[in-house]
């Protein structure tokens, strides 16, 4: 019997390489498009590595339709995976152009190249940043979206293209996964999160601090209105997260538009995820207070109860599994993914 084909945009970034490892371990055959611009090939070798699979790999950018023609011309594509978008809140004030061009023309022209070969199964890795400065607790699928940078504004239009498209073309099947704070990395330590340049969440950078790459935490805001004054979000596993995407795809293509909350549903201040990183590593974390950062909110909490329900998933790892796992790949690449030897060229 033939495997489906899932083609993964940005499938070598830290997301995205979880992702194709879970679904070749679970009978998926893998098609990989990413521009390389904060991921490594790397990660693609270790996946391959770990599942014993092959995994088809082009190192283009997603806004480039034609070149995207050609891989949907070379793989009979079932479903398309799409991560490929800038994805830090802060960078994203400072360059909001590049966020907008980046995020929204590379979903555009996969969209024109899936209509040309017909594929009208999509799984859209959204965000809960378009709850912006929610008042909900926990926050559902139906909490009136607030966006307050432009990383989240595009991830909130991106969601709105995809629902008039679904309106338009009632045979596409798109799902939009709004997933909390991903962290952690697999179990064999293998892959991991590896941002190029300074990380931009606190779980890459406290590992990296860890291992000396770093001098001390920068804790931007101790005012807000939370029990310790950090900011407070629902930090999930990647493992978990990716297990969610797996179980949208395996519940599809139901036709329409479709969105689910991928969280725990218990929320951790950043002084707790320091104290409990603290508590794995066996030492103390130098830290200090800073101002909040613009574009931030005080806390994020999501309800995962409709993917419960309509996909039956549930988060099964918990904070100490996330540092215990991002902590082991640190060690593990002191480095990151920079000297790992690649024979891997830019399609085979």
């Amino acid at each position: 019997m033939t495997k489906p084909i899932a083609l993964v945009t940005g499938g070598a970034g830290f997301i995205g390489s979880h992702c194709c490892l879970d679904l070749l371990l679970n009978g998926y055959d893998v098609v990989v498009v990413d521009n390389l611009v904060n991921s490594s090939a790397a990660a693609v070798d270790r996946v391959e590595r770990i599942s014993g699979s092959d995994v088809a790999f082009y190192e283009i950018d997603i806004a480039d339709q034609a070149a995207l023609g050609t891989v949907f011309e070379n793989h009979d594509v079932d479903v398309v995976v799409h991560f490929a978008a800038y994805k830090a809140v802060g960078d994203s004030m400072n360059r909001p152009l590049e966020y907008y061009g980046n995020n929204l023309t590379g979903l555009l022209s996969l969209l024109n190249a899936m209509r040309n070969a017909e594929v009208k199964h999509l799984i859209f890795s959204s965000s809960c940043s378009i709850y912006g400065d929610a008042t909900e607790r926990p926050i559902t699928e139906g909490s009136p979206p607030r966006p307050t940078n432009p990383y989240a504004q595009s991830k909130w239009m991106s969601e709105q293209i995809l629902a008039d498209i679904c309106a338009r073309y009632p045979d596409w099947s798109v799902t939009a996964l709004r997933y909390f704070n991903p962290a952690g990395a697999h179990e064999s330590g293998e892959i991991g999160e590896d941002p190029s340049g300074m990380p931009g969440n606190v779980v890459p950078y406290l590992t990296q601090l860890a291992a000396g790459r770093h001098e001390e935490l920068k804790i931007f805001g101790s005012d807000y209105p939370t029990p310790d004054g950090t900011a407070v979000r629902d930090y999930i596993h990647v493992m978990d997260v990716v297990e969610g995407h797996r179980l949208a795809l395996e519940t599809g293509p139901v036709p329409g538009f479709r969105r689910y909350n991928l969280g725990t549903g218990v929320g951790t201040s950043v002084l707790e995820l320091v104290r409990e990183f603290a508590a794995v590593i066996g030492r103390p974390i130098p830290y200090r207070l800073a101002d909040r950062r613009p574009g931030d909110v005080p806390a994020l909490i999501a309800s995962p109860d409709l993917a419960h329900a309509e996909l039956g998933w549930t988060a099964r790892r918990n904070l100490t599994d996330m540092c215990q796992d991002a902590w082991r790949f640190q060690q593990m690449h002191p480095l990151g993914y920079e000297g790992l030897i690649t024979t891997m060229g830019s399609s085979r």
